[in-house]
């Protein structure tokens, strides 16, 4: 049974998500950067996908990313700029999610997120620290679900590795 994620909140604006991966880092930093892998894994609940998928991964380079719910209209989308980038160890950047309700406008809508990867024996710990503006903003994206979200996702990115990947 794959890992689920811990769920940690050490301070009034951060969200910190850990997940650990049967697989490298270099394949883990892969599923985040490369198109075709993101959107065969970062989909959140069955029954949406991700037809927008844009990432140009260097520093300034920004991403796009749109979900649409299969056989309706509902969709969101989250965009950002990339600051920091060290293959494969670690991802710097921001990101404005946008298209659904209790959005939030203005420069507090905007959270930076760090991506972490440590390879180990094999595994990868996968850190993802996500800072908001403030503990408001970081509590309504709780209450999104959006942790459960991560952790379907990632099932399926453990799934996408070990079917298509680590071959």
């Amino acid at each position: 049974m794959p890992a689920a994620v811990k769920v940690e909140t050490p301070n009034d604006r951060d969200i910190v998500v850990t997940r650990v991966f049967s697989a490298p880092a270099d394949l883990i930093f892969k599923c985040h950067t490369v198109p075709e892998y993101v959107q065969a894994w970062m989909l959140g609940p069955d029954g949406w996908h991700m037809p927008v998928c844009e990432i140009d991964l260097r520093v300034g380079g920004k991403y796009h990313f749109v979900w649409r719910q299969n056989d309706a209209d509902n969709q969101f989308g989250a965009k950002g700029q990339y600051r920091e980038i060290k293959a494969p160890e670690f991802i710097v950047h921001t990101e404005r999610m946008y298209g659904f309700p209790g959005e939030v406008d203005g420069p507090d809508g905007e959270a930076l997120n760090t991506l972490s990867l440590v390879e180990k024996d094999g595994k990868t710990i996968l850190t993802a620290t996500i800072r908001f503006a403030n503990s408001n903003i970081r509590d309504g994206a709780l209450a999104t679900g959006m942790t459960d979200g991560m952790n379907m996702s990632y099932d399926r990115m453990e799934q996408f590795i070990s079917e298509k990947l680590a071959k």
